[in-house]
């Protein structure tokens, strides 16, 4: 095995895994840092994840929601012994690095992942797009047919233009009044 060229200091990294595996790799590999006694190299693993609202069945749902699907971060301190403990968890595929030099995440991208992680007002999750078509389900126009022309995800809200009088005629409506034709 190559040896690893670290600084010895302890970082965070990010790990490439299976798509759908993350929380598995994170349990696997918490169960091997205890069983194999690296505790004192590698001290946490997380599936970064943020709220998001959904609606389901007219409702809205805040659901969980992986930031990276397919990775996990690990903070660790990098020696060869960590390093094997890591890569050889089952369903890692590797580090995300230059070939297999573990590259650490900079403060900046930890600060700014971590921010999303711990937000306290989710995002909605709208699945509408600029120019899809959509059908207007509630208020007064409703059974109308539109255009979105703007999505605001932050407040949920959607812009839709409405065909009156023979002419385009913007409508602002929550995400929940429409749905995709």
């Amino acid at each position: 095995m190559a040896k690893q060229h670290t600084d010895g200091m302890r970082h965070w990294y990010a790990i490439h895994t299976y798509s759908g595996y993350e929380n598995a790799v994170a349990r696997n590999l918490k169960q091997r840092i205890d069983s194999l006694g690296m505790q004192d190299k590698i001290f946490d693993v997380v599936v970064p994840t943020e709220k998001k609202i959904r609606v389901k069945g007219g409702k809205r749902v805040t659901e969980e929601e992986r930031v990276y699907p397919g990775y996990v971060l690990v903070d660790m301190i990098v020696t060869d012994e960590s390093w094997y403990v890591v890569r050889n968890t089952p369903r890692v595929t590797g580090f995300v690095g230059s070939g297999t030099q573990p590259v650490p995440l900079s403060q900046e991208e930890l600060d700014s992942l971590m921010n999303r992680m711990h937000a306290e007002t989710p995002k909605h999750k709208v699945d509408l797009a600029i120019d899809d078509i959509v059908m207007i389900v509630d208020g007064p126009f409703k059974e109308l047919e539109g255009k979105v022309g703007e999505v605001d995800e932050e407040h949920g809200k959607v812009k839709v233009l409405v065909s009156m009088f023979g002419r385009e005629t913007p409508v602002e409506l929550d995400f929940l009044q429409v749905k995709k034709v």
